[in-house]
């Protein structure tokens, strides 16, 4: 007689879940202890060295600590991880944070995050991490993209700063001023010197994956060109999206060249309609990016969009060079700020 097959498919993968499971939560705790344990070594040797108050002493402990860890257990002791493990124990004191970090964050990610002197941007940083679930690679490239100075909650003042990353950190409030950016990076579309904005939409719903990672987790796509009818008069919204958390519609109007004020009352007619036949109950009102080449900051500060919930951003199909986007970026954060001393926003 033939025996039949046992199909043991379901079993097996059950089983299989299981084992990937242990394998996650052994790794996960695994993390915590050594996160733990560099965090101890760094403050010790710190405290060891305030201790002395000189600067020829630390160095001579760190040279023969190293050599005796490393013998005694490998390169994980190198005088480079022990200077790294310091770093860490300087910039997070106080060990209630770190137990909160570490369950969070791998040690390769908190390594990502120390060198970041400014407390704010750091805070950022590891909130967003937090929130999108980055890994190592997408949170290094996040930092090296400069994604805090282009995203619009550096150019707000310190105390909305901290009181929205407070929201974000305590119940995952995200605002608007955390989700838009400028300038959006889309050198990934690979566009030719000259191009129409026809060529910018069909190139970034060939790279929509990327598209969306440049804009953010959160956001949805929805519709290009979004057909409405006003007055039995056909207009078209050029992409559509939702965003989960903030719970709104977002409207994306792509220009070839400089902001003009036409495209103030073009938006405001979007979201009008959007508001009012496309927003369901329970949903935030619709906002609007207009992505241009060019600001004009001052036309931008006189037709007070903030108040018709548009943001207008630049973006660049190249790359500038770092230091000339950093600088540019740091201007921009100065002005913003100076106009809201100044009661000008």
């Amino acid at each position: 007689m033939n025996k039949s097959k046992i199909d043991n498919t379901a079993i097996f993968r059950e089983i299989k879940s299981f084992i990937e499971q242990s394998k996650q939560q052994v790794a996960v705790t695994v993390n915590v202890s050594l996160s733990m344990l560099y965090w101890q070594i760094g403050k010790r040797i710190n405290e060891e060295i305030l201790k002395s108050k000189r600067a020829e002493y630390g160095k001579q402990i760190v040279a023969t600590l190293w050599r005796q860890l490393t013998e005694e257990y490998g390169n994980s002791y190198s005088e480079k991880n022990l200077r790294r493990m310091m770093q860490f124990a300087k910039v997070f004191p106080k060990k209630e944070i770190v137990v909160s970090l570490i369950r969070q964050l791998s040690w390769t990610h908190i390594l990502a995050v120390i060198p970041i002197d400014d407390p704010l941007k750091r805070k950022f940083y590891i909130e967003m991490c937090k929130l999108e679930k980055w890994s190592v690679r997408t949170f290094r490239e996040r930092i090296n993209s400069m994604l805090y100075e282009r995203t619009a909650i550096s150019k707000k003042p310190e105390e909305t700063i901290k009181n929205d990353l407070r929201k974000l950190k305590n119940s995952q409030q995200i605002t608007p001023d955390l989700v838009f950016r400028d300038p959006y990076f889309l050198d990934f579309l690979d566009l030719k010197d000259t191009y129409s904005e026809k060529d910018l939409e069909s190139a970034i719903i060939a790279e929509l994956q990327r598209f969306i990672s440049e804009l953010g987790n959160d956001f949805a796509f929805l519709a290009r060109q979004k057909r409405i009818i006003i007055d039995n008069r056909d207009y078209r919204i050029d992409l559509l999206f939702y965003h989960r958390r903030l719970k709104s519609l977002i409207a994306i109007d792509l220009k070839i060249g400089e902001f003009d004020a036409a495209y103030k009352g073009e938006m405001e007619l979007y979201l009008g309609y959007l508001e009012k036949h496309e927003t369901v109950e329970g949903e935030n009102p619709p906002l609007g990016l207009i992505l241009c080449t060019g600001k004009n900051p001052e036309h931008i500060e006189l037709l007070q969009l903030h108040k018709s919930n548009i943001k207008v951003a630049d973006y660049f199909t190249i790359l500038p060079s770092k230091k000339i986007l950093l600088d540019r970026l740091h201007k921009a954060i100065d002005i913003a700020k100076n106009q809201i001393r100044n009661g000008e926003i």
